[in-house]
């Protein structure tokens, strides 16, 4: 059975402030998007879902269709704040979906085969699809994800920290756990994050989450039941997030099964700050003028 790319591409960035997931970083006006769809392609995915919010469809398929039309399989599906919730209150105040775990329930009708998750914004790199879709293929089962991990250092802004979910690795590249550490930078020649008024270094090649995971569809159901555990607790929190690092950990926690990290030495880039637009588009611009992508990706 053929994965499927699942694209999650349905929040508003707010410390960006615009729609960055449909910004012009290539050449020819290619997005960041453009490239993850590619990448998934060439290296073997027949289908795309994009999770996106109802009110920007008509714009995002205008955009997209046409380029993909007889290059892929689409669909789409919407993440709403009332999805899945069932009979428990939306808590006052709160008018966002309840965050990217949310969005891949959302998606448990459109995908019936084992699938790669991605964010829009985030350039991961041929070389993480050629690895997600060989996993997918061969290894992937009810008891058996993954995670593609990237190395810290190659995930850094120049324009501020950032956050990161750190993976504790077995020796089997099993992992242990994952801690989201927020506020992580580059310190002269080290790098740290901040935990209260105390600094605390990383290594550089720690395995980090980019949030590109591969499930097996028999994840849905678990997921609904992890979300409605997490309602529970979010009732009087109008800013709770339900997380896809939430998933793991309760999968690995709960002795579901083993989700394998899976590295890469791609470098990742993305747009955590608008600064730091210009410097993705010229990491596209070399990538092209290396000649790993054409002028115009979709010709």
């Amino acid at each position: 059975m053929q994965p499927t790319l699942l694209i999650l591409a349905a929040g508003m960035a707010s410390r960006y402030g615009s729609m960055k997931q449909v910004q012009s970083f290539g050449p020819s006006g290619e997005t960041i998007m453009d490239y993850s769809i590619h990448d998934a392609i060439e290296a073997g995915f027949k289908k795309v879902v994009f999770i996106i919010r109802k009110d920007f469809a008509e714009d995002f398929k205008a955009k997209f269709e046409p380029k993909l039309k007889g290059r892929v399989a689409t669909d789409y599906v919407f993440q709403d704040l009332h999805d899945y919730i069932g009979d428990s209150p939306v808590p006052e105040g709160r008018t966002k979906p309840w965050g990217t775990a949310h969005a891949v329930l959302c998606a448990k009708d459109a995908v019936k085969e084992p699938f790669a998750v991605i964010n829009a914004d985030d350039f991961y790199g041929r070389d993480a699809f050629d690895k997600a879709y060989n996993f997918l293929t061969t290894q992937c089962d009810e008891k058996t994800y993954a995670i593609i991990g990237y190395e810290l250092a190659k995930t850094l802004s120049e324009n501020g920290t950032v956050s990161r979910g750190v993976c504790v690795v077995d020796e089997s590249n099993n992992l242990v756990s994952i801690a989201e550490r927020t506020k992580i930078y580059r310190e002269g020649d080290r790098i740290v994050y901040e935990d209260g008024s105390e600094k605390i270094e990383v290594p550089f090649n720690s395995s980090v989450s980019m949030n590109f995971w591969c499930f097996h569809p028999a994840v849905f159901p678990y997921i609904e039941t992890l979300f409605h555990d997490f309602l529970k607790t979010a009732q009087n929190d109008p800013k709770a997030e339900f997380f896809i690092p939430i998933i793991g950990d309760r999968f690995i926690g709960d002795k579901k099964g083993v989700i394998k990290v899976i590295t890469t030495d791609a470098q990742w880039f993305g747009v955590t700050y608008k600064e730091d637009a210009p410097s993705v588009k010229e990491s596209i611009e070399k990538l092209v003028e290396g000649g790993q992508y054409p002028d115009k990706l979709w010709s």
